[in-house]
Formats: structure tokens, C-alpha cells, sequence
């Protein structure tokens, strides 16, 4: 193939002269091989988006096209790896080149010398389809890696083996003369196929009150959390990585910072799963590109973790994929897009905003596999608004694809109530078909109690408006009593310790029971009011403030059950 020439460069775009190319094409930059794409071609005029430093490269330089799209490499080895957004291994790369990445430095994303253990589940002579099991590798402890027929390939085993292999060796042959291995490519940017989408209808339990309570999210659904600057969106995130109930996390930092991904290099691998009591990152896979990596990487890198994720809902895995943060990822297709002169849209950002971000969220769903399994992945997107502003356009396009939406307020923030989901402004679509589940796995009254809950915060805020004007004093017992009940609600419920051994993940069992103690106490207090007991009796009452520890507790259903006794005694002795 005909090599191109570098005509001209402006940061991570490059363009060549004369090179054969196809649009998102992969080729090698300049005389030290720089990985880029194809992203535009006018006549003789290719423009490449480059993604690594372009620093120093010269016009007159060679341009060589692979042939290829950006693909990631699918097969034993993801989990517990650690990437930047072009599926290189950060660990391989720093025995290369240290501390300090350099350019040009390719390596492979699985291990092309490691040997894994596979069984073979078919026989020579069975007829094979795209997504079949070949076998299965025992990945990690407790996983077990199906070896899936790649898509498009169908056949009669000729010749199969169980055996040691490299991700390279070939495990056997079809008729047609296809070989088959333990790795298959992927292209990044075209969704791998599945039989059939289905209704999302089991929650993706998460250990925090206020999301699984109020706000719950689907398996197979999308969920966004935006927020300014310091109101804990990337704390939220990485609980959620570390507790929701998927059975594969990948995890990309899109365009954070340094420190931030440092943190969650350095504690991921510390963290012990509480399903399976051993390293958290034996079932994740973590993508870092910070937010001084090249632009063009930080573009691509969500489409690698999407990737990866595809690949293991197609084994019939539950994925959780966490992006941190969407809007960097939209800064760099707004810095890319301006050095190609494309006509902007919104805020500088390309008029194809919206169209590439419901691109990415409709990759999510539950669905029936090629192979008949059912899997499903669930993205959760941080959002990071500039000023906390959630009319710029990336909150607004995101709003428009997504169903759950947690909204961060910096006010809570301020406050230190954590997490600092605002009750008022966010939603969750799915909330009446996953209660139907969270009725009949946890209690059929919980329905009808996370409604009440919901009622009392809405009630609190109209009467904040009348509080801020005449003072709580001068309103009616009753309504004291409510701003009292949402106090509690606030407090010992909603408020959760993210870095509290036991806070930090409270079983949906737990949530309800918590809610039934608040709701006996706000039953029995209306009681007590319309018999004459006055409200600061009420209020002052000595055991409803014990409520509060219960968060702290591992031992809960006993603390409970005397709790109850206790405010029941303290009410017959009024």
C-alpha cells in the first residue's frame, strides 16, 4: 500500500497527502510510528487524529496505513488489567519506559506469552454459530472466561483441544478452514451483536439508601450523576464501583485528574469484594487516561471500555461500566472538532454532540446474547458541568438519553451531607417496575414506605419557604412535627459514610428496616400529638435519636428490635 506524507499538523491532528485510506482507518504517524485514526478524507487529503504527543513531528514524514479500525483485543487477561484509552497495559508500559510515558511505544492489551488452561466443551463434528462456547479458562478465581465463537463465524469443528495455550495459539479448526484461539478483535466503534434487547426489571443494588430507595437503577440500564466542582462525583462513582451487585466492573477515568486516578490505582487493588472476600480488581478492569494524557486517546477510551464490557455481557455476565467523566470525554471531541474547523454547535461543542453520546449509552441494555445467555451492561456516566450548571449542553444531551438521573447539589455539599443527591431534582424511570422486585425479594410494604419518605422531604420543602419567613415556632404543632420526621429522614437515612467500614454499604434489607423505625416513630407520634402530648415532648424523646447510630451497626436487626421496644415504651408513657 501506497505510503502518505504529513502535509500539515495543529496539535493531535495531522494531515497526510496521499495516502490509501478508509475512514477510521488506523495508521502509523511519522518516523517514530505514532498510533492514529482516520477521521476525515478530502481528495488527496487524509486528516488523522493522532493519539499520542505530536510534539517535534515534521511535515514530509511518512504516514503508513494498517488496514485496520482501532480494535481492542478480547480474550483471557482483561480483568484485573490496568490500560490507558488505547488498550495499552500501564504496567507493560512502565517497564518499558518508566515512570514518564513516552511516544510511539506500542504493546499488546492481553499478555502474548502467558499460557491459560483451556477446556474444551464441543467435540469435532458439532456445528458452531457466532457466540457459541468453545470452552471455558478459568480467568481468575471464581470467574470462569467462556471462549466465544467470534461474530460472523459459523462452521463444523474440524479439530479441537483442551490444553495450555497462548492468547495466539490456535485451539482448533472449522471446515471452512477457520482458525479459532483464545483472542478475538474487536473494532471500538461498532457495538458487538446480541440475539435480542430486553426490559430491564432487576435493580442493580448499590448499598446506598438514597439510590436504592429512591432512586434505583435497572441491570441493563443508564444513569447519570452530574455535579460541580467538589460535590463528591467521583467518590459516588467508586462506591458504586466497589459495592453494586454486577459481576464484571470496568471502570474508565475519562480526562481526570492525576491524584484522583492515583487514588484508585493504589486502593482498588487493596479492596477486598464482599461476594467473593478476595481483590476487588480480580473482576474489574480499570481504564486510566487523565486529564494530561492526549486528547485523542481520552476520545477513544470510552469506546475501549464499552468494548470490553460488550465482551463479557456476551458470556452472560452482569457489567457495571463506570465513565468518570463524560464531559471531559465531550471536551475532547470539542478541541478535536476545532482543529478540524468543523462548524461548532452549542458552547464550541461539535454539532454531533448528542448523537455520539446516545451512541454510547445505547451500547447499555439487558439483553439475550448470540450465544442464547442473558447479560446485560449498565453505564453510569459522571457529568462534570462547568459551575454546577445543568443547562450547559452536555447535562442537557445526556438528560435526554438517560432514565435514572442523581443530581449532585454543591448546597448539601456545603452542609457535608453526603452523598449530596438532591432529592427534589432527581429521578428514576424504572422506580415503578423495580419495585414490583423490591416488594417481593425484600418486603411487600416497601413500595408504600420509600413513598412516604418521599412525601415528607416534598412537604419539608414548602414549608422551609414558610420557616425562612415567620420561624419554625410559629407554624402549627403537626408541621413541626413533619420538619421534625424529615430531620430524621435527612439525617439518619439519606446521609451515608462513604469511608465508614459499615456505612458504606447498607444491604436493601437494612434500608427498609431503617425506614420502618422512622415511619413507626412519625405513626406513633401523630398519635401522641392528637391525644395532647405537646410537640416538644415529642421531639425531645431520648430514644428516637439512637436511630441515628444504626447506620454504624453490623449487628442491626437486633439494635432494631430493641429500638423499637424502646420508643414504643417511651410513647405508652407519655
Amino acid at each position: 500500500m501506497k505510503k502518505g506524507r504529513i502535509f500539515r499538523i495543529a496539535g493531535p491532528v495531522v494531515v497526510a497527502k496521499d495516502l490509501e485510506a478508509g475512514m477510521y482507518d488506523l495508521v502509523k504517524v511519522g518516523n517514530e510510528e505514532l498510533m492514529g485514526e482516520v477521521i476525515k478524507i478530502d481528495k488527496d487529503k487524509t486528516t488523522i487524529q493522532v493519539y499520542e504527543d505530536t510534539t517535534g513531528i515534521k511535515p514530509g514524514e511518512p504516514v503508513i496505513n494498517t488496514g485496520e479500525a482501532l480494535s481492542v483485543e478480547l480474550g483471557p487477561g482483561l480483568l484485573g488489567s490496568i490500560y490507558d484509552g488505547i488498550q495499552r497495559p500501564l504496567p507493560v508500559l512502565e517497564k518499558k519506559m518508566g515512570n514518564f510515558i513516552k511516544r510511539g511505544v506500542f504493546a499488546h492489551g492481553l499478555s502474548q506469552e502467558k499460557k491459560w488452561k483451556f477446556t474444551a466443551n464441543v467435540k469435532k463434528g458439532d456445528n458452531v454459530a457466532a457466540g457459541d462456547i468453545l470452552g471455558v479458562v478459568k480467568e481468575v478465581e471464581g470467574i470462569s472466561h467462556s471462549i466465544l465463537v467470534p461474530p460472523g463465524i459459523s462452521g463444523k469443528i474440524k479439530k479441537i483441544s483442551s490444553g495450555e495455550f497462548t492468547v495466539q495459539d490456535d485451539i482448533g479448526e472449522l471446515d471452512n478452514g477457520k482458525k479459532l484461539s483464545l483472542m478475538q478483535k474487536w473494532p471500538v466503534r461498532t457495538p458487538r451483536k446480541y440475539h435480542e434487547k430486553l426490559l430491564p426489571e432487576k435493580p442493580l443494588v448499590s448499598g446506598q439508601r438514597i439510590l436504592d430507595a429512591l432512586f434505583p437503577l435497572a441491570k441493563g440500564g443508564m444513569a447519570a450523576i452530574p455535579g460541580g466542582f467538589g460535590t463528591g462525583k467521583t467518590v459516588a462513582q467508586q462506591t458504586l464501583a466497589k459495592w453494586v451487585d454486577a459481576d464484571i466492573i470496568v471502570y474508565i477515568g475519562c480526562g481526570e485528574r492525576g491524584n484522583e486516578m492515583t487514588e484508585v490505582l493504589t486502593e482498588f487493588p487493596e479492596l477486598e469484594d464482599p461476594r467473593t472476600k478476595r481483590s476487588l480488581m480480580n473482576r474489574m478492569v480499570l481504564i486510566a487516561n487523565t486529564s494530561n494524557m492526549p486528547v485523542a486517546a481520552r476520545e477513544a477510551s470510552v469506546y475501549t471500555g464499552i468494548t470490553i464490557a460488550e465482551y463479557y455481557r456476551d458470556m452472560g455476565f452482569s457489567v457495571a461500566l463506570m465513565a468518570d467523566s463524560t464531559s471531559r470525554w465531550a471536551e475532547a471531541m470539542r478541541e478535536i472538532s476545532s482543529r478540524l474547523e468543523e462548524m461548532p454547535g452549542e458552547e464550541g461543542y461539535p454539532a454531533y454532540l448528542a448523537t455520539r453520546l446516545a451512541q454510547f449509552y445505547e451500547r447499555a441494555g439487558k439483553v439475550i446474547t448470540l450465544g442464547k445467555k442473558q447479560g446485560s451492561i449498565t453505564v453510569i456516566g459522571a457529568v462534570s458541568p462547568p459551575g454546577g450548571d445543568f443547562s450547559e449542553p452536555v447535562t442537557q444531551n445526556t438528560l435526554r438519553v438517560i432514565k435514572t438521573f442523581w443530581a449532585l447539589d454543591p448546597r448539601l455539599a456545603q452542609r457535608r451531607h453526603f452523598p449530596a443527591i438532591n432529592w427534589l431534582n432527581s429521578y428514576s424511570l424504572y422506580k415503578e417496575s423495580l419495585d414490583k422486585w423490591f416488594n417481593q425479594s425484600v418486603d411487600q410494604d416497601w413500595s408504600r414506605y420509600t413513598k412516604e419518605i418521599m412525601s415528607y422531604l416534598q412537604e419539608e420543602e414548602k414549608l422551609l419557604e414558610i420557616v425562612q419567613l415567620v420561624g419554625s415556632d410559629a407554624l402549627p404543632e403537626r408541621q413541626q412535627l413533619t420538619l421534625e420526621i424529615s430531620r430524621m429522614i435527612r439525617e439518619f437515612f439519606l446521609q451515608q459514610n462513604a469511608f465508614h467500614e459499615v456505612d458504606t454499604y447498607c444491604p436493601p434489607e437494612k434500608t427498609f428496616m431503617i425506614m420502618e423505625l422512622i415511619l413507626m416513630y412519625a405513626e406513633r407520634a401523630k398519635q401522641a400529638l392528637e391525644s395532647g402530648v405537646s410537640i416538644s415532648t415529642i421531639i425531645s424523646m431520648r430514644s428516637k435519636e439512637n436511630i441515628a447510630n444504626l447506620k454504624f451497626t453490623k449487628d442491626y436487626k437486633k439494635e432494631i428490635n430493641k429500638l423499637k421496644l424502646d420508643i414504643r415504651s417511651e410513647f405508652n408513657n407519655m
